[in-house]
């Protein structure tokens, strides 16, 4: 596969570069040590691909949707309301817009890599922090903090995730869908830590037994980045290209823009209320843990189930469906209590969600050069970002009324549903595509 896939592989400019090791040694960068710059892929790329992944569950699966798990205990703990607990999360997607509008300066700056390794040892200090704290105030500024880092992950990590996707282009889509699905691996994990670490921390008497799973997730985002940095680093700088192709134009994309935007308001409703909702049913801890666990390794399988439809689908089919599916599933715990539906709804949303995140980085892949992928990926972060501010607030709103939680996850699939159709109307750009 390797020689057929190095001669589609695209190039990168110098304005967007993409650190790694390989065999062309030519060095840029000060600081830490620089990143060469070739064309040659990892000598094995699948572990490559599934180390990148931990990238993505620091930035989403340990930073942020654990604290679907976490929002129970620190509501009764700190006698939030659901508006103000949902405003955790809207901090954090706050964040992480800000982090979105500086990534590609400091991309350009710092390089790929370094970009990459710092956001994850940022992430990790402030989830360290997070448990330090009790302050509401303090600890929505730690959730802004933790949101800036895990941009800094997110798209330098998807930008690295492309690069080695167009090194071997028969299985593009698997390593794109791979790296989102790493979320499922901090998913999983957040599942079988928080519990352990809360459990622990009320035998000993802690007056914050929350703050423990905070300080055990920090760590458990420590040791993913020691994991993360060599094999990250293996990708590689791709070689400067003068050509400079089509640029990302927001007009020429602006219906899977809006729908993902859509998508933003959606899905972070669910992932951040449904364990509340859960326990509200009266479903018992251990029944969560398992709902969780599933959850996050549906995340993961999903890389696999989706490849296929990512690397043919070039224009906004793939966002489409993946919403649409996903909106049917987030109303199913509104619907009914019943346990076997509502673990279907949670196994099926794992299974779709972030690879509606891996479809916009397909999308631009697809549709635009090498050059333009850092852009491109920005803008679709951005708009990301900006719905997930959004969805919180509606949804934790919504939940305080008496209509209640159920009502609130209901607005989340009718978001949804409005990003499937707006999605649906993105046409590919590229000839014959």
């Amino acid at each position: 596969m390797g020689g057929e896939d190095h001669r589609h592989a695209q190039t990168l400019p110098a304005d967007v570069p993409h650190p790694g090791a390989g065999s062309i040694a030519r060095f840029t960068l000060t600081g830490f040590k620089a990143m060469p710059i070739h064309d040659q892929s990892p000598a094995h790329p699948l572990a490559t691909a599934l180390a990148l992944s931990l990238g993505a569950a620091i930035a989403l699966g340990l930073s942020r949707f654990s604290y679907g798990l976490l929002l129970p205990p620190m509501r009764a703990d700190l006698g939030w309301s659901y508006l103000l607990a949902g405003a955790m999360n809207t901090f954090n997607a706050l964040g992480y817009f800000l982090g979105a509008l500086a990534t590609p300066a400091l991309m350009r700056r710092l390089g790929v890599w370094r970009l990459l390794i710092i956001g994850c040892v940022l992430a990790s200090v402030f989830m360290l922090m997070s448990g330090l704290v009790s302050d509401t105030a303090a600890l929505f500024l730690q959730r802004v903090c933790a949101g800036v880092a895990s941009a800094f992950i997110f798209i330098a990590g998807g930008v690295l995730a492309a690069r080695l996707g167009s090194m071997h282009s028969q299985r593009a889509g698997f390593y794109i869908g791979l790296y989102y699905g790493g979320t499922g691996f901090g998913i999983a994990l957040s599942a079988l830590l928080v519990p352990a670490a809360l459990a622990t921390a009320q035998e000993h008497g802690a007056a914050h037994a929350w703050q423990w799973p905070w300080l055990a997730l920090g760590c458990a985002c420590l040791l993913a980045t020691a994991v993360i940095a060599l094999p990250a680093r293996a990708i590689g700088e791709a070689p400067r290209s003068k050509d400079a192709g089509r640029r990302f134009a927001w007009r020429d994309f602006a219906p899977s823009l809006a729908g993902y935007f859509m998508f933003g308001v959606g899905y972070i409703g669910y992932m951040t209320f449904v364990i509340a909702l859960l326990k509200q049913q009266g479903m018992g801890p251990a029944r969560i843990t398992v709902f969780y666990t599933l959850l996050g390794l549906a995340v993961v399988a999903s890389s696999r189930i989706w490849a296929r439809m990512l690397d043919r689908y070039k224009g906004g089919e793939s966002l489409a469906i993946l919403n649409g599916v996903l909106g049917t599933v987030t109303i199913l715990p509104a619907l009914t209590s019943f346990a076997p539906v509502v673990f279907l709804s949670g196994l099926v949303f794992g299974a779709v969600f972030l690879s509606v995140v891996a479809s916009t980085t397909a999308l631009v892949r697809h549709n635009l050069p090498q050059q333009s992928w850092t852009a491109g990926i920005t803008a679709y972060t951005t708009l990301f970002a900006l719905g997930q501010i959004v969805g919180p607030i509606v949804v934790g709103w919504i939940a305080d009324g008496p209509a209640g939680l159920e009502r609130g996850l209901i607005a989340s699939a009718i978001a949804l549903f409005i990003g499937a159709a707006l999605a649906a109307r993105q046409k590919a750009l590229v000839p014959g595509a």
